[in-house]
C-alpha cells in the first residue's frame, strides 16, 4: 500500500474546496487521489460502511462508534429492519435500526449528523466515493462476494468470521487482499486479546513441553430440527429484498427457517457450529502451533444432518504433520454438547481444574503438563496445579493492542498489519471449514493443500468450491 509520510499545508478539505472551484469532478475526492489506494491520513478519521447490519453487523456498529479513529457513514443491509429479540443478539437490527443508531450517536456532536443507507452494497460503493473502509457482517455465503468486491475497490477490508464460506474462497480472498495491500481483519475478536497472546508465549516458553494433543469445543444450538428444506410457501417479508439476500445462491422460496438467523443451520447459507465458532475457539492452538494444513480429516456427527441442515452436534479430527521442530499434532473438535476427556491427573470435581470455561473451550496436552483456556481468547491456566504455581512467566514477547476494530483501524491508517489480518485467518478459515468438507463426504479425507484437493475423496470438489449463481462469481 502507497503511503504518503509528508504532508503538504493544505489540509484535505482546503484541497476538496481547490479541486471543486478548479473543476466540478467530484462531489467528493476519493481519497486514493490524495494519496494512493486506501490511504487515510493520519490527521484524519477512517470513513467506514456497514454491509450487513444484522445481530454481528448492529455489534460491530456499536464499536466503532465509539472508536476514536473511525467515522461510520454509511449502511447497508437487505432489509430495512430484523427482529432479533428472540435470538442471542436480543436486539432489532437490520438497516433502519442502524441508521437510527449511528445517527443518534454522532448527532450528540454534530447536530443534524446523516448516514447513508443502502439496499444493494455494489450501488453504496459507487455512490459513496468518500468510504475508505467495510464492515462486512452478511451471512457467511456472501463473505468472499462482498470483501473481494470491495477490496478490488481499494477499500480497507474487516470481515466477520469465518472469512469465507468455503476453501476456494478462503484462498481468492488472501490472494486479492495481498494483490491490493488494503488492510485487512477477520471478526475472530478473540484474537487481540491479552489472554490469547499469553497462551502463544507459554507454548513458546516451553511451559508444557511439546504439544501433541489438542481439543477445542462449544455447546452450540441448532434451531433448524426438521431435515430438508421446508415444502410451504410463505411470503417475503415487508421490506425484505429475498433475492438481494440469496446473493451468490440460486434462487429458492423465501421461508423464516432461513432468514433471519436461523440462516446458520443451512449448508447453503451458514457453516454449521464448527463454522461459527471454531475460528473463536481453535484459533490461539493454529497461531501458537502453526497448525495450518492439515493431512487428513474425519467429521462425525451425532444426527441431524443431511445435504441441506448441517450437524447439530459431532466431533471433527484433524491430523497435522511435524512442522519444523515442532511434533505431529492430533485435533480434535467437539460440538452440540460433546466435551474431551479429563486428561489424566486431573481432578474434574475441584473448580480450579475446570476444562475451559462456561462449556466451550481449548485444551493443548504437551508432553510436561497442559494449557486450557475460555473461549474468544481467555486467560490461560496451566494443569496440573503445581506446575500452575511452579510456572516462572515469561515477559512479554507480542505486542499489546487496544482492541480487535482499533487494531484494524491502526493498520487502515499506514499502522503494522492487523494481526488476525486476511493471510492469518484464511488459513484458520481453511482449517475450520474442512471439518465441514469432510463430515459432508462421509470419511477421512486425506488432504493435499497445495493441490486444494482431497486425494482420496474427488467428491469432496463440490464442497471445495461451490458454484455461484450468475452476476456473484468471483473473478
Amino acid at each position: 500500500m502507497s503511503i504518503r509520510h509528508e504532508q503538504t499545508n493544505a489540509t484535505r478539505r482546503g484541497f476538496l474546496k481547490q479541486t471543486a472551484a478548479a473543476a466540478s469532478l467530484f462531489s467528493i475526492v476519493p481519497r486514493h487521489v490524495l494519496g494512493g489506494p486506501g490511504f487515510v491520513p493520519p490527521s484524519e478519521k477512517v470513513n467506514v460502511a456497514i454491509i450487513g447490519a444484522g445481530g454481528m453487523g448492529m455489534r460491530d456498529t456499536k464499536s466503532l462508534l465509539h472508536e476514536p479513529e473511525a467515522q461510520v457513514v454509511a449502511v447497508c443491509d437487505s432489509a430495512e429492519s430484523t427482529d432479533l429479540t428472540k435470538y442471542w443478539y436480543h436486539c432489532h437490527a437490520g438497516r433502519m435500526p442502524t441508521k437510527a443508531l449511528i445517527e443518534k450517536h454522532y448527532s450528540e456532536t454534530k447536530a443534524g449528523y446523516r448516514c447513508a443507507d443502502y439496499e444493494d452494497f455494489r450501488v453504496m460503493l459507487e455512490k459513496e466515493k468518500g468510504i475508505d473502509a467495510i464492515v462486512c457482517a452478511t451471512p457467511d455465503h456472501s463473505h468472499a462476494f462482498v470483501s473481494i468486491t470491495a477490496m478490488k475497490m481499494g477499500k480497507h477490508v474487516y470481515c466477520e468470521k469465518p472469512l469465507a464460506h468455503n476453501i476456494w474462497e478462503t484462498r481468492q480472498i488472501a490472494r486479492v487482499a495481498k494483490e491490493m495491500g488494503v488492510a485487512t481483519q477477520m471478526g475472530n475478536h478473540g484474537h487481540s486479546s491479552s489472554g490469547m497472546r499469553m497462551t502463544c508465549e507459554w507454548i513458546w516458553d516451553g511451559a508444557i513441553g511439546p504439544v501433541r494433543e489438542v481439543h477445542a469445543w462449544s455447546p452450540s444450538r441448532h434451531w433448524r430440527k426438521e431435515p430438508g428444506r421446508p415444502k410451504e410457501t410463505m411470503p417475503v417479508p415487508a421490506g425484505f429484498n429475498w433475492d438481494m439476500w440469496l446473493g451468490p445462491r440460486e434462487f429458492r422460496a423465501y421461508h423464516p427457517s432461513y432468514a433471519p438467523y436461523i440462516w446458520r443451520d443451512w449448508w447453503a447459507f451458514g457453516t454449521g457450529s464448527l463454522g461459527n465458532l471454531a475460528c473463536h475457539n481453535i484459533d490461539a492452538a493454529v497461531w501458537a502451533l502453526d497448525l495450518y494444513h492439515p493431512v487428513s480429516i474425519e467429521g462425525v456427527t451425532t444426527g441431524g444432518c443431511d445435504n441441506e441442515v448441517a450437524a447439530y452436534g459431532g466431533f471433527y479430527t484433524y491430523h497435522f504433520g511435524p512442522r519444523g521442530n515442532k511434533p505431529a499434532v492430533k485435533m480434535t473438535w467437539y460440538d452440540g454438547g460433546l466435551r474431551p476427556p479429563v486428561p489424566v491427573g486431573i481432578d474434574p470435581d475441584d473448580p480450579r481444574q475446570r476444562l475451559g470455561d462456561n462449556n466451550e473451550g481449548l485444551l493443548l496436552v504437551g508432553d510436561k503438563g497442559c494449557i486450557t483456556c475460555p473461549s474468544y481468547g481467555g486467560a490461560p491456566r496451566l494443569l496440573p496445579l503445581d506446575l500452575h504455581k511452579a510456572y516462572k512467566r515469561p515477559a512479554p514477547t507480542l505486542p499489546r493492542v487496544k482492541g480487535h476494530h482499533a487494531d484494524w483501524l491502526s493498520a487502515c491508517k499506514g499502522g503494522p498489519a492487523a494481526s488476525a489480518n486476511f493471510e492469518y485467518s484464511a488459513r484458520l478459515t481453511e482449517v475450520a471449514l474442512l471439518g465441514n468438507v469432510a463430515l459432508r463426504v462421509g470419511k477421512q479425507i486425506k488432504w493435499d493443500a497445495a493441490s486444494m484437493k482431497a486425494l482420496n475423496a474427488p467428491e469432496a470438489d463440490v464442497f471445495i468450491k461451490e458454484e455461484c449463481r450468475k452476476g456473484w462469481e468471483i473473478g
